[in-house]
């Protein structure tokens, strides 16, 4: 998977854009270099040499080193993720290659679908980036629709309650005027929507082996099973652009595992998301009439312990968010070793529940943005009247 770009001579406002570029690449070479990735002398050739390939073509082509390293620290610098102790680990599949030419869409889509089996690996789950072809000056780089590769549709009802995911509502209406159609069920999964800027999207469904899937259950009570709650195996985030040495990445899926928290005490309990925690507290036979038996405190509980049962009964990986709590303070004592600060959101890092019992919860951190990082993609989709099909009744 290796090429170079071919461009055209950049227009006048694109030389004029570059200086930022090159400052942005030659900071990026220069923490390479300080992290004895490579020599000074090697940085500053490194450094003329993109700024000449700029010069003559508006854009450069990052070496499979910067590609690399330069995606990790971007995951490192990001101040969302509580996972970071473990970026060295992060591999990254170099995807470049792909253009706009004919047959772009299914190429990016089997692309896509072979980094799902590959994160996947058997249930041991991988920490895995794919970058594909970045923006260029007058070229914007392709993207795909769905927040996350795996995401379940959310219908809209007659009498405005939703079947299914509420937060995909939008995407699902969306694609619903496409021409897809589901199946009509809580966890219907959404096909991918692949777009080249300037090019009508294109959708197409994920194939069962790409979407491995974990039935909940509860150690202790056996009618939880007969909730059918699910989840899948593992997030892929994909609404996230990768800003790298001045370059725009806007196709970067990345794949972690999950920690239990974030299918039990939000995806999955959440009012705005699957709300199952008054059918979880009815069948342990809570009073639901009033806050203050703390039902919901009880229910939500017994549904995060279930999340990481079932995981671990199904051999997926996954994590607690009191051993992720103190690995991020591990992380985080060891950046200040190597002199580096450890940019974090405090909201984002203190887990969904039990968050006072972690070692996160009485320390403080900046959520400063650094250089590279990623950042969110706008919503490619307009909200509209729905589709025949798009509100559905049961």
């Amino acid at each position: 998977m290796k090429t170079s770009h071919l461009c055209a001579a950049p227009s006048v406002s694109s030389v004029q854009s570059i200086g930022p570029v090159v400052a942005e690449a030659a900071d990026l070479v220069r923490q390479l270099s300080a992290e004895g990735l490579l020599s000074a002398e090697a940085a500053e050739r490194r450094v003329g040499e993109i700024a000449r390939e700029l010069a003559a073509t508006g854009t450069y082509r990052q070496s499979e080193q910067e590609l690399l390293a330069g995606t990790r620290i971007a995951w490192r610098n990001n101040p969302q993720c509580i996972g970071k102790f473990y970026w060295k680990g992060l591999e990254v599949r170099d995807c470049r290659e792909i253009d706009a030419g004919g047959g772009a869409e299914s190429a990016l889509f089997e692309m896509l679908v072979e980094h799902l089996r590959l994160a996947w690996n058997g249930g041991k789950v991988r920490l895995l980036l794919t970058a594909f072809t970045p923006a260029e000056p007058g070229r914007p780089g392709p993207r795909v629709w769905n927040g996350q590769l795996i995401r379940y549709a959310g219908y809209r009802r007659h009498d405005g309650s939703v079947l299914g995911d509420p937060e995909t509502v939008e995407l699902t209406e969306a694609v619903l005027r496409m021409g897809w159609r589901g199946q009509g069920t809580e966890y219907d999964v959404l096909p991918l929507v692949v777009q080249w800027p300037e090019r009508d999207p294109k959708w197409f469904e994920l194939p069962p082996d790409a979407v491995p899937e974990v039935r909940i259950s509860h150690p202790e009570y056996p009618w939880f099973e007969d909730l059918g709650l699910r989840w899948h195996a593992f997030p892929t985030i994909s609404n996230q652009v990768l800003d790298l040495g001045g370059l725009r990445y806007t196709l970067a899926p990345f794949s972690a595992w999950y920690t239990c928290t974030e299918i039990g005490a939000r995806n999955l309990s959440d009012t705005n998301r699957y709300d199952k925690l008054p059918e979880v507290a009815r069948g342990m036979g809570l009073d639901t009439s009033r806050d203050r038996t703390l039902w919901r405190d009880r229910a939500l509980l017994e549904l995060t312990a279930a999340v990481l049962h079932s995981y671990d009964q199904a051999g997926v990986s996954i994590i607690d968010h009191h051993f992720a709590t103190k690995q991020f303070v591990r992380h985080e004592e060891r950046e200040l070793k190597h002199g580096r600060r450890c940019p974090a959101d405090w909201s984002a890092i203190v887990p969904a529940t039990s968050g006072s019992t972690t070692p996160v919860w009485q320390r403080r951190y900046e959520p400063t943005k650094a250089l590279p990082n990623f950042s969110p993609h706008q919503v490619p989709w307009a909200a509209g009247s729905s589709a025949p099909g798009a509100v559905v009744d049961q």
